[in-house]
């Protein structure tokens, strides 16, 4: 067995043992390696959490309230890079946020999590080194799903959405 399919087992292995028995996390295998060995996932978020705010178009305009609007299902993917787990290849955390009809779905509002562009989806999960494993990241990104962790200032490391971590800034306080 070669050194990458014995990290890829041992981090689909982390992930069942992390998760199997979580009602609020789901992770399915999505794909797998010529070897057979998990490679590609999907992870199903049953938090509640902010999905958009009343009226994006007016969003961190004076005199707009903009207050969130929730939902309780989200769905991420995890690509993991040919390289991977090379320094340069690091694994790819993107909500889904069309179905497979192409129909828009709920993905967070949170300053780590892209919610505006082209980019939507994707996450920033700011790690600390180049070896954190995959279930480190699912957990990371359930504190995000809680506002338990977010960076929403304009520094180091910077927000992964300015505008949502704008009206953060502004309005987690309120809610």
């Amino acid at each position: 067995m070669t050194g990458r399919d014995r990290r890829l087992r041992y981090e689909y292995e982390l992930l069942e043992q992390r998760f199997a028995s979580r009602d609020d996390i789901r992770v399915e295998v999505t794909g797998r390696n010529a070897s057979g060995i998990p490679n590609r996932y999907l992870v199903h978020y049953r938090i509640r959490c902010f999905c958009a705010v009343t009226d994006v178009d007016h969003l961190n305009e004076p005199g707009f309230r903009n207050q969130p609007l929730f939902a309780e299902h989200f769905l991420m993917a995890i690509e993991l890079p040919p390289a991977y787990p090379s320094v340069d290849a690091s694994p790819v955390f993107r909500f889904l946020t069309h179905d497979e009809h192409q129909q828009p779905i709920p993905h967070p509002w949170h300053p780590n999590i892209r919610w505006f562009g082209e980019m939507a989806g994707r996450v920033c999960l700011n790690a600390p080194d180049t070896y954190t494993d995959l279930a480190w990241g699912v957990a990371r990104v359930a504190q995000y799903l809680r506002y338990e962790r977010y960076h929403a200032t304009n520094e180091p490391p910077y927000p992964e959405d300015r505008q949502v971590a704008i009206w953060t800034l502004k309005h987690l306080d309120e809610i």
